[in-house]
């Protein structure tokens, strides 16, 4: 899956709309699972725009973890913020014919 590319008002507009969201998903000491994945998923695929969380306490690690979950899901780091990362992925378009 190929990453969105945003722009930067397309960021703020994400971010704002992600002020509303509680965590939807969450990244813990065990990092990246294949459970995690499939549910940070799922969540993408149904709402499009989700808020994650992690217990990484260092900053360094907790920003490869997210940037690894969006790269895994095919989705664009939207922003962090301490523990919290926004993650964005368009709908998929139906290609009925």
């Amino acid at each position: 899956m190929t990453q969105p590319i945003l722009t930067g008002a397309e960021r703020r507009e994400l971010r704002a709309q992600g002020q509303l969201l509680s965590g939807m998903a969450a990244i813990g000491h065990h990092g990246i699972t294949d459970t995690v994945k499939s549910e940070i998923d799922g969540q993408l695929a149904r709402h499009q725009l989700i808020k994650i969380r992690a217990t990484e306490t260092d900053r360094k690690a907790r920003k490869v973890l997210f940037e690894q979950a969006a790269e895994d899901c095919g989705a664009a780091l939207v922003s962090t913020v301490g523990r919290t990362a926004l993650l964005y992925r368009p709908a998929a378009e139906s290609t009925d014919s």
